[in-house]
């Protein structure tokens, strides 16, 4: 016994010892390619400097239209930036908290606050650029960078005290950026809750954010030349492809080559905490309005439509589960209406910065049923043990939010665009068909690679006693 033991302990501490160095190299491997682009931000600047020189009334009119930083904007934009950080530490850590059995709560936790610290390094190191670099990009052409950004602002280069993005200054565009970066892959560590390794969940999420989820953002939210903003013209105002649709696709890869839980359907699992969960649901719809709301970047009327269909949205898919669970069952439930509401965060998102109320009942009403049949009726049917509903509620509620954006963002069904429908509605399919073929073939490859470099499954033996002792050595509760 004492031999296992020490095979055990040596055998972790080796894994841990190689996440370290890997997740370590993959920051040092942005050096060598900032180094390389030094000369060509020299001579950019030269140039400039040339051109400063000698300006021309050309020039003088230019500088004249040139954005000024509001501090209105700024304001509104640093609250909403503290509300989606809410959302993940401490909001969806409660959420997800109360919802695994007792022996797993703090691994939940562990989970969300450790990707918040590593997500952070990695979107200042070589994310952001990914994800927002615009060399290379021409409107209405595509090119290799309509798919990912350049490698010029590797460590934030460029970026200080007075530079602007819009009437913000970009730092705070970074952060609030970095936010949304940080709770997608903490979404994904819902559907292999109480199973996966903390070192291969480490591992998984530092490549998916740099290879998955930075592309993606780049693709939609890049401006001109940008493969879905501006090629395809899909709407996705704060993140139903980017953040829900991707995270979805990749937790059911995830459940599925991960595997069953020890007991799946034959042992009863029930939450551990309804009331940590609740209070978690709580501070996720609070959360949102700084996710739908801030992805304005302006304190201004689109903003407030946007705070005002987030509301509609999410109470009415709360509602609309309820009854539904009250019909079926015989009595509504609290897990139920909570996960209904989050259901109508995440179905609006795509939508919030183009629908009006009409379209945000429907919206609301569709994503409460559809995402109610996801989470129970289809996930029994296939058999996946998605363990906290990752894919049933925000993979399916991001689809049905990004296909209704196509019809309810149109001025006749009281949207604020000027759309054919019907075209529209093309748009959004091919950007979701884009996003679930990228994110699930990807997210599937690098699972493969983290298995055979540390494994993705616990032991048997450590999934029984929990992965608060198993893998961090601590109780949730002492009592």
């Amino acid at each position: 016994m004492q031999q296992r033991s020490a095979s055990h302990f040596l055998k972790k501490r080796f894994n841990y010892s190689l996440i370290g160095a890997l997740i370590l190299i993959l920051l040092i491997s942005g050096v060598p390619s900032l180094i390389l682009t030094q000369h060509v931000f020299a001579d950019q600047h030269e140039t400039s400097e040339v051109e400063a020189e000698a300006p021309t009334e050309q020039a003088a009119d230019a500088e004249e239209e040139v954005a000024k930083l509001e501090p209105g904007d700024t304001a509104w934009m640093l609250t909403a930036t503290a509300l989606v950080l809410f959302m993940t530490i401490p909001g969806l850590a409660l959420f997800y908290g109360g919802l695994v059995r007792v022996q797993n709560v703090l691994s939940v936790l562990m989970q969300c606050f450790a990707l918040t610290g590593l997500i952070t390094i990695l979107w200042i190191v070589i994310g952001y650029s990914l994800a927002f670099n615009t060399a290379g990009m021409e409107a209405g052409k595509i090119t290799l960078n309509s798919f990912v950004g350049g490698l010029g602002t590797y460590f934030l280069k460029g970026i200080g005290v007075g530079t602007l993005s819009g009437t913000i200054p970009e730092t705070v565009f970074v952060v609030f950026q970095m936010t949304f970066a940080i709770i997608t892959p903490a979404l994904i560590a819902g559907a292999f809750a109480e199973r996966m390794k903390f070192s291969a969940m480490l591992l998984f999420s530092a490549i998916w954010s740099l290879i998955v989820y930075a592309p993606l953002c780049h693709m939609a939210w890049s401006g001109d030349g940008s493969l879905f903003g501006d090629i395809i013209g899909a709407i996705d105002f704060a993140g139903g492809n980017v953040v829900h649709i991707n995270a979805g696709i990749a937790a059911l890869v995830a459940a599925i080559l991960v595997g069953k839980r020890i007991g799946y359907q034959t042992t009863a699992m029930p939450p551990h905490s309804l009331t940590l969960t609740v209070v978690g649901a709580s501070m996720l719809w609070v959360g949102w309005f700084g996710f739908n709301a801030g992805s304005q970047l302006a304190a201004d009327g689109t903003a407030g439509m946007a705070m005002l269909v987030t509301q509609v949205s999410t109470a009415t898919a709360a509602i609309t589960w309820m009854f539904i669970e009250w019909a079926k069952h015989g009595k509504p439930s609290v897990l139920g209406i909570v996960t209904g509401a989050v259901a109508g965060l995440v179905a609006i998102t795509p939508a919030s910065g183009t629908v009006g109320p009409i379209g945000a009942l429907v919206i609301g009403f569709v994503s409460g049923a559809v995402c109610f049949w996801g989470a129970t009726s289809l996930k029994t049917k296939l058999g996946y043990d998605d363990s906290l509903d990752a894919f049933g509620v925000h993979g399916i509620g991001g689809i049905v939010g990004a296909l209704l954006t196509g019809v309810f963002s149109a001025t006749v069904l009281g949207g604020s665009e000027d759309i054919m429908i019907g075209s529209q509605l093309w748009a959004q399919f091919l950007s979701i068909a884009i996003t679930i073929v990228w994110s699930g073939v990807i997210s599937f490859i690098i699972l493969k690679i983290v298995d055979a470099i540390v494994g993705l499954r616990v032991e048997e033996d450590d999934e029984r006693m929990g992965l608060d002792l198993s893998q961090h050595n601590e109780r949730g509760y002492n009592l």
